[in-house]
Order: structure tokens, then sequence, then C-alpha cells
């Protein structure tokens, strides 16, 4: 298990468990406004640094240490995967994560049952930052889209097909271009018949 070092008490993102007071069933509610951390989100969707972040979370004590539940809302900014436009939208990410008291913890790590993704409070202090980073990125998209209903570009030409609904291209076989131009001399004839 790694062990980290001393948290900051006075970071944002830092919650103090020290009113749980290790007796379980006793709960906390903290609702806090933070700054995005840098690099939440991947090259064509994410959450730029310093953007806000509300996190409303649930504190409750257990037996091996405090369960850390609620959400964290924020404004995604991507670029649409079919047509290319940039886009924002509001995500809201689900956070739940269980921080183990250190000798809880240590008792673990002696017996064989340490679990690499163990996150342990230092002290009575968690840092929510990992957790943050985690929930919102697998919140966000994979594919990410404009409008669910995004009808992306021509493959042909590189129109924006939601501009023109009606945007197609005439597609010929080659081995049919020399009737195509028959066809278009007998057009050009019969408009000069008309004239």
């Amino acid at each position: 298990m790694d062990r980290h070092p001393t948290l900051d008490p006075r970071s944002p993102f830092v919650l103090d468990m020290h009113d749980l007071a290790r007796r379980p069933g006793s709960m906390l509610t903290v609702e806090r406004a933070l700054e995005a951390p840098a690099d939440l989100g991947s090259a064509l969707v994410g959450v730029p640094e310093g953007s806000p972040v509300a996190l409303d979370v649930r504190m409750e004590a257990v037996m091996e240490g405090v369960l850390v539940s609620g959400t964290a809302r924020t404004m995604m900014v991507g670029e649409c995967g079919r047509c290319l436009d940039q886009f924002s939208r509001e995500i809201v990410a689900d956070i739940q994560e269980l921080f183990v008291y250190p000798d809880r913890a240590n008792v673990a790590e002696e017996t064989g049952d340490d679990d690499e993704d163990l996150r342990e409070l230092d002290g009575d202090l968690a840092d929510i930052e990992p957790v943050l980073r985690d929930a919102v990125v697998t919140a966000l998209p994979f594919q990410p889209l404009c409008s669910p209903d995004c009808a992306g570009l021509c493959s042909e030409c590189g129109a924006r097909l939601e501009d023109d609904p009606d945007h197609a291209h005439e597609i010929l076989d080659p081995r049919w271009s020399a009737l195509q131009s028959m066809f278009e001399d007998s057009n050009v004839s019969d408009k000069t018949k008309e004239s």
C-alpha cells in the first residue's frame, strides 16, 4: 500500500473526518465549490482547468473507515465526434469511495488482504481529488456528441449535414460515364430546341 504524505487540511480537496470520531453510523454532509484540477478529461472532451465543480457529498462512519458518497457537478467542454463542433454540457458524476482507517489498512496488509485500490485516511483527513478525478473522467462520454441526433459531416465534401439536411451527391459509377455524357448531350440539344 502506498503511504501518502501528510495532507494539507486547508486544501479544498481535503475532507476533515474529525467530527465523525470513529462512531459507526455518524454522518456529515459537505457541500463545497471547487476548481477543477488540470488534465480532467481526454483530447476530445474534458473539464477545463479552473472550472467550477460543485461537490455535494455525505461522509458516513462505518466499522472499516468512512464511506464518502455523493455527486460532483461541472461543465464539460468537448468536440463533437461527428461534426467537430465545440459544445459544452453539464455533467453529474457519482462519487462513492471507502476511506479506511490506518489501523484497518495495516491489518489488511499484514493478513495479505491488501487491496491495491484501498484508500487510506491520513489521520482524520481524506484527499478527495483522486476520487473526484476518477468519477468525472469515467462519467465523460466515450464518443462525445453535440446532440444525440447529430448528422455529422458529408464524407464526400466535408459539409456540415445539420446545416443542409437535403445535402446529397450524385454518385456515378465510372463504368457508366460514357452513357452519362450521351444524356448530357441530349439534354443540351433538347434545351436548344426549346429556345
